[in-house]
């Protein structure tokens, strides 16, 4: 075995070990040198060509698949959220990105073509804002152009809105105005003006209109509808009055005729010259009529009509029925029956003129709120309300109805009425969703399509307020002014409606609390 070489002591050993690092360093550097010089081995586009170097012969395409950005979302890496629509109103800022949310159903539908019908339903609890979102909606349409008719405004929640915009307020109620139904109103000075063929047209609107409502009254006061043969009694003597009467009839003048009983309306009645057989036919009709003027609505409906709708003013009109007690339901549902036949009458008429080119173009935007009370107040009632609402497109009137909840529509005890009641959403361009409770849902889900966690959040929204210590009062509810806009089986837009300093003295719906001398001091709040 050899021995290791022992070190040589002294400045020769020194030298020694000086010389063998020296060696060390150029073998290093020589070595790397060598790595350098030599090239790297590197598959090619099958693999290594030597033994075990696993070149393949033969290289298979990957399967592909096409998908949208929706359903493959996990693995398209630029995915990311579409921004809100930028045209309408604008009337908050949108939940969940903070971009600013710029809708309501006129522009929805004639600008942006993103809905295929100008209305819009709005639903949630009381309390929540649904009245402030719709007055916001109003200012932002009056400085377009469109023309607001608010026809029933029953707390009153938009009449400081219209007064400040220079508009229109109309007083109904015992003691404050009357509505005499049958009263065609702008109509009339509108046919005076148009060709035979168009007056002829906007006459027989007007009288049809006339039909209906002098109809939805006695429907109210039965509590049900009237039978056919009453309808038929009904039209041929408005037809009498119009020939006979000068002047603008009322009630009474009807209630005349039919008492008189002329030849062309015992004809109808299939008389046949026996006096016995055309009073048993007109007596119930009679009696009802009578009952009208007599009872609670006589004071609003036998009279000339006391302030008419005028469309010359840029600030719309509204009409304050909010003088009417909510115990007289009967007289609520048929002021707003009244109101609504007699805007939408307005309306028509503007449109004729318009078309033989006489006046310009308008649109106008009509506020439908309380809608529960007339569906509640009678069967029949519906087909009214339907008669009214289903043409709205076609008039180029944008529309919104305002209700609490979706039960308000399909609670009614006539299974013809409820379905009826479920085309007013089903046919809306857009459903607004405020806060709404759980059992509403179900429903909810019949007319547009919610995901779990819409639903969650509307329900969440209609969460009571909890007491603030700190303030000694209740804090905000957290639905307040938080609504979802859907439109079809689109996911929707939760948005949260901001309020500027100038509307916020116009949009206080609490003011026999706020002015009440029993509120609490600032201090001690």
């Amino acid at each position: 075995m050899k021995r290791p070489a022992e070190p040589v002591p002294g400045v020769v050993g020194e030298l020694l070990a000086e010389q063998d690092d020296e060696k060390g360093k150029k073998s290093k550097k020589k070595k790397e040198k060598e790595k350098k010089a030599k090239p790297e081995l590197k598959p090619g586009f099958r693999g290594f060509s030597r033994r075990g170097g696993g070149r393949a012969s033969y290289v298979e395409m990957p399967s592909e698949w096409r998908g949208t950005t929706v359903q493959v979302c996990g693995l398209w890496p630029f995915g990311a959220g579409s921004g809100t629509p930028m045209v309408g109103v604008p009337l908050g800022r949108e939940l969940t990105t903070g971009a600013a949310l710029c809708c309501d159903p006129i522009s929805w539908f004639q600008r942006a073509n993103l809905i295929h019908n100008p209305s819009a339903l709005v639903l949630g609890k009381p309390g929540l804002g649904k009245s402030t979102l719709i007055r916001r909606m109003v200012v932002g349409l009056v400085g377009q152009g469109v023309f607001p008719m608010v026809l029933g405004d029953l707390k009153p929640d938009y009449v400081d809105l219209v007064r400040a915009m220079g508009g229109q307020i109309i007083k109904l109620g015992r003691g404050l105005g009357s509505l005499n139904v049958l009263d065609p109103g702008a109509t009339a000075h509108a046919a005076a003006r148009l060709p035979e063929a168009a007056r002829a047209k906007l006459i027989a609107d007007a009288h049809g209109r006339r039909l209906n409502m002098v109809s939805a009254l006695v429907t109210l006061l039965r509590g049900g509808p009237i039978a056919d043969t009453e309808r038929t009694v009904l039209n041929a003597a408005l037809r009498v009055l119009d020939e006979r009467h000068r002047g603008v009839p009322v009630l009474p003048d009807l209630i005349k005729v039919i008492d008189d009983g002329p030849e062309r309306l015992r004809a109808v009645t299939l008389a046949r010259g026996d006096e016995a057989r055309y009073r048993a036919a007109v007596d119930p009709l009679h009696a009802s009529l009578l009952g009208v003027l007599d009872g609670p609505m006589g004071e609003t409906f036998a009279h000339q009509t006391t302030t008419a709708i005028e469309l010359d003013n840029p600030g719309g009109v509204c009409i304050d029925i909010s003088g009417i007690d909510d115990a007289d339901a009967e007289l609520q549902a048929a002021v707003l029956l009244a109101c609504w036949s007699d805007g939408f009458g307005s309306i028509e008429a503007a449109h004729a003129l318009a078309d033989e080119g006489l006046e310009p173009q308008r649109h106008f935007f009509v506020v439908l709120d309380e809608l529960w009370r007339v569906l509640r107040s009678g069967r029949g009632l519906v087909d009214r309300v339907d008669a009214l609402t289903r043409l709205n497109r076609q008039r180029g009137t944008g529309q919104v109805m305002i209700t609490h909840t979706m039960a308000d529509l399909l609670s009614l005890s006539d299974r013809a009425d409820r379905l009826k009641a479920k085309g007013f959403a089903e046919r809306a361009g857009m459903v607004i969703c405020g806060g709404l409770p759980q059992a509403e849902m179900p429903m909810v889900n019949e007319v547009v399509r919610m995901s779990s966690i819409e639903e969650r959040m509307i329900i969440d929204w209609s969460t009571p307020p909890s007491w603030n210590p700190e303030l000694k009062r209740d804090s905000e509810p957290p639905g307040r002014g938080r609504f979802l806009v859907k439109v079809g089986g689109r996911p929707g837009i939760p948005f949260k409606v901001e309020l500027t300093s100038v509307e916020r003295d116009v949009n206080d719906t609490n003011k026999r609390w706020t002015n009440s001398t029993t509120r609490p001091p600032a201090q001690a709040l």
